[in-house]
């Protein structure tokens, strides 16, 4: 990965954070801000030898699309 993805990664994450961090504080005035859904991914094998488990699960809501989507616009104007 170049120096300029991984920076771009970290900073669409922290935008992500941010947003939903911001959704959460906003939820009694704004409520829909914080309504979401959850995705997740659970990829598993039995190998005999090898048995692996893997479990991610993303929360996305209006709040956090919204940084990520700020974090973006930042980025791209820096």
């Amino acid at each position: 990965m170049p120096k300029n993805t991984i920076v771009l990664v970290i900073i669409l994450v922290i935008g992500l954070l941010f947003g939903s961090i911001l959704g959460e504080i906003l939820r009694p005035w704004i409520p829909f801000l914080s309504t979401g859904k959850a995705v997740t991914w659970e990829p598993k094998a039995d190998l005999d030898i090898l048995k692996y488990e893997f479990f991610i699960q993303v929360k996305l809501n209006l709040s956090s699309v919204l940084g990520l989507v700020f974090a973006f616009w930042l980025y791209r104007r820096a």
